[in-house]
């Protein structure tokens, strides 16, 4: 187990910049996960600490070691692939111990680092098996018992579930929370699932283009957003975004226009000028209102219901919609005209760059 820390890492290919200056201190045993869309830079950043790939300027340490010319072999890391990479002619315990084999580890070590892997994983019944004997599922804990018995200093993952179905996803989601729990290891995880992200991570690094946007806790970067796209990018369904503009200024307060109904009363923390704003607001933050009351006007275009919750798909005119979400029962129909009701505390706004707009919270 040991802290990884990245100091203004970049990487380039030609003229192209693919990572911009990442820096970052994972603690010892800490569970975090890079996030963000295709091409952000997230797989290159987890190469590049695995030493598979060569960094363009910056350091990367490992337990307080330099590992820059470091070969992959020698860092002490233990990386779980999207592809399983399993050996077909060998069973399941001699994929496990192959690699202790290979540098010469007593047999009696590898049969008893095999076993206590396969114990924690619970596939001691599979340890006979070959690998097209196996599900997707029992393939991967095979694969990610691979890369316990080598006891590393950290584990990687690069979107170890994206072949798995969703069933299955969100049962080794949860296979791999309690896994953490159990060794404790430093764990460093890709995906573009903010799902994922959301459910397993100690701390979550959102990218975007090469760049970490926002680095914290699952519901602290949920709650407070840094920016458009932090608060675009982590919830589902996802935040909606009204284009308004500040009229009136209060103390600790400001009127936002977003011109589909009455304006929105959203407190802030401190003073700004009138202008054009995006105004942020999840869709559990958005209620159906009882007796004409509410500030959002518009007609409901598509009713989801998923059982414990129903999501309702709000046109408000002018090209902008909606979602909120309600309970399960809830009695809307498509076609019909609603008020929405807005929780102003819950409101996010965000300025002409994108950057968020501090609130006072009561």
């Amino acid at each position: 187990m040991a802290s990884v820390v990245l100091r203004d890492v970049t990487k380039r290919y030609g003229d192209f910049q693919a990572l911009h200056g990442a820096s970052l201190h994972i603690e010892e045993g800490e569970f975090v996960v890079f996030v963000g869309p295709s091409g952000c830079g997230k797989s290159t950043l987890l190469r590049m600490i695995a030493g598979l790939e060569s960094i363009t300027s910056g350091e990367i340490l490992i337990g307080g070691e330099r590992v820059n010319e470091t070969p992959a072999r020698h860092r002490g890391i233990s990386m779980v692939f999207q592809n399983y990479a399993l050996y077909p002619h060998m069973t399941v315990a001699e994929n496990m111990g192959f690699g202790l084999k290979n540098i010469g580890t007593p047999k009696a070590e590898i049969d008893a680092r095999v076993a206590e892997a396969a114990r924690i994983l619970q596939i001691e019944a599979l340890l006979d098996r070959k690998p097209r004997e196996m599900s997707g599922g029992q393939r991967q804990r095979v694969a990610i018992g691979r890369a316990i018995v080598r006891k590393p200093k950290a584990f990687l993952f690069d979107e170890p579930l994206s072949n798995l179905d969703a069933a299955l996803r969100v049962q080794m989601r949860t296979e791999l929370a309690r896994l953490h729990q159990t060794i404790g290891a430093t764990m460093i995880y890709v995906t573009h699932d903010q799902v994922e992200a959301m459910t397993m991570a100690d701390r979550i690094v959102v990218m975007r283009e090469g760049h970490i946007e926002q680095v914290g806790a699952p519901l602290d970067l949920y709650r407070n957003p840094k920016n458009l796209f932090v608060a675009g990018f982590l919830g589902s369904p996802k935040m909606n975004f009204l284009e308004g503009r500040i009229g009136e200024v209060g103390e600790g307060r400001v009127l936002v226009d977003v011109g589909h109904g009455a304006p929105l009363s959203v407190p802030v923390s401190s003073r700004i000028d009138p202008g054009p704003v995006t105004v942020g607001i999840r869709p559990e933050h958005l209620k159906l209102a009882a007796n004409g009351s509410g500030v959002l006007t518009g007609r409901v275009d598509v009713v989801e219901q998923l059982g414990n919750s129903t999501l309702i798909y709000v046109d408000l005119g002018g090209r902008a919609q909606v979602v909120a979400e309600e309970s399960g029962d809830c009695p809307a129909h498509v076609g019909e005209t609603v008020r929405l009701a807005v929780a102003p505390a819950a409101a996010h706004l965000f300025d002409g760059r994108g950057d968020v707009i501090p609130r006072s919270v009561p």
